[in-house]
């Protein structure tokens, strides 16, 4: 087993996890919210009534991002494995990664440049998948099929601990929060503004930085697995692969069971990532300062239960690790639905109850140890259905039934939302998908399924 090589691969989980923590889900997210926020405020809308078009708007731009990511991953993972090239994969989304996020500075808080970071966030977030697609499908070269589970698990674990140390330097010296100061009191750092947010607007360029900084290791310790075959583009050989695999699907009953499975339960996560900071700020009325502090309770959980997580695998298997995460997932939608500033399932609360924030706090916990886990379970599960020489196809496969209906959770929460004019009865259409996917979990083979 090659360690440094390990190593290296777990060095994009650290570099690549921001985009997730930073923007996706705690100081990006609340920001856009506030803006948006306000500028349907300044449109003539309600306080509620912005709320809604403010989560709406949200879940039209990850719809679209993920029918792209949809659309195209499993036909570059085919061209990748025909090629036996998944190294200049990698570094050309990782450039779709950095222009991206860096180009979110253009959100101003009066609301101008509100599309374009749409846009601009949502070619980051295609950088970061693809990326991931092809990083993903190096695991099968990096040890045995008994330590898949604990590698996988100690990849999520390292990036979720980078995720932390991200999201603790951009609170304490860059996000502005009440009077224009970061959390330790002081202005932003390197002159930025607070009063115009200016230390908030730069978790997109911080973002880039801290990947472009920390993939050197990876693009210095990973190289191609040995014996790959080395080849150029082969667009149409690459897509007849693809098409034998998916006429192989009806047979291998085990893995269409699995792909379909993952598709509803990683499209309910992403959703409850996606929604969970646009939630705590339209919800629950939480400040970006607020909701990074969360974020900082969440990514520990999720790297202490996500590095347990790998060991459990590795003792049990994937399969029950995933029914477990998944029940986790379905009592925090649970309690997010019944749960407002005002009440908990219909019992009323005190004027100024801090029990909300207390029983959010305990859902990101869950959500981040149980998520985490999940991910890095799933991973070792769709290795147990592939080989080596096919993996980048296989998980170019995953990657299209984790975003072929990748569309439907954020619009099923925007119509939800606003039909009911309620950002917290928007998130109730995760419990459903959630249940389906333990469902449909029962016909996957614990060991996996061979190919045919």
């Amino acid at each position: 087993m090659n360690r440094k090589r390990i190593w290296g691969w777990w060095f994009f989980d650290w570099a690549s996890q921001p985009y997730a923590t930073l923007l996706l889900t705690f100081i990006f997210s609340i920001y856009f919210s506030e803006v948006a926020r306000g500028h349907f405020i300044a449109q003539g809308a309600d306080p509620m009534q912005a709320g809604a078009q403010a989560q709406a708007l949200w879940g039209w731009a990850l719809a679209g991002a993920g029918v792209i990511i949809a659309g195209l991953a499993p036909v570059l993972g085919a061209v990748a494995d025909r090629s036996g090239r998944r190294l200049p994969w990698i570094w050309l989304f990782s450039g779709f990664y950095v222009a991206g996020s860096a180009g979110l500075w253009v959100l101003h808080p009066s609301g101008a440049g509100l599309v374009p970071a749409l846009v601009l966030f949502g070619i980051g977030l295609i950088g970061m998948e693809f990326a991931t697609i092809f990083t993903n499908a190096l695991m099968p070269s990096l040890g045995s099929r008994e330590e898949i589970g604990r590698i996988s698990g100690s990849g999520f674990a390292f990036g979720y601990l980078g995720g932390v140390v991200a999201l603790a330097i951009m609170l304490a010296l860059f996000a502005d929060g009440a009077g224009g100061l970061t959390l330790l009191g002081r202005p932003p750092a390197l002159g930025l503004d607070g009063a115009a947010r200016e230390g908030t607007r730069f978790v997109g360029p911080f973002t880039a930085i801290w990947y472009a900084l920390f993939m050197v290791p990876f693009f210095l310790w990973v190289r191609e697995p040995a014996g790959a075959r080395r080849g150029g583009v082969q667009l149409g050989a690459a897509l007849r692969d693809l098409g034998a695999l998916l006429r192989s699907l009806p047979r291998r009953r085990s893995l269409l069971a699995w792909l379909v499975s993952s598709m509803f339960s990683r499209d309910a996560l992403n959703a409850l990532y996606g929604f969970g900071g646009v939630y705590a700020g339209t919800v629950l009325g939480w400040p970006v300062i607020l909701s990074g502090i969360f974020g900082i309770v969440t990514a520990v959980s999720a790297a202490i239960i996500s590095w347990l997580g790998g060991r459990t695998d590795r003792r049990w298997g994937p399969r029950p690790v995933i029914a477990a995460c998944t029940l986790v997932l379905v009592a925090v939608c649970v309690l997010v639905v019944g749960m407002s500033r005002e009440q908990i399932f219909g019992l009323p609360l005190a004027p100024g109850s801090r029990l909300p924030d207390a029983l959010f706090f305990a859902c990101g916990a869950a959500i981040g140890g149980a998520g985490g886990v999940l991910q890095s379970a799933s991973r070792t599960m769709m290795v147990r259905h592939t080989s080596a020489a096919r993996a980048t196809e296989a998980f170019g496969l995953y990657a299209l039934s984790g975003k072929a209906t990748a569309f439907l959770a954020p619009m099923l929460i925007a119509l939800v939302t606003t039909a009911s004019g309620s950002p917290r009865l928007g998130i109730s259409p995760l419990i459903v998908m959630f249940l389906l996917s333990l469902w449909l979990l029962g016909w996957v083979k614990p060991e996996g399924e061979p190919e045919q």
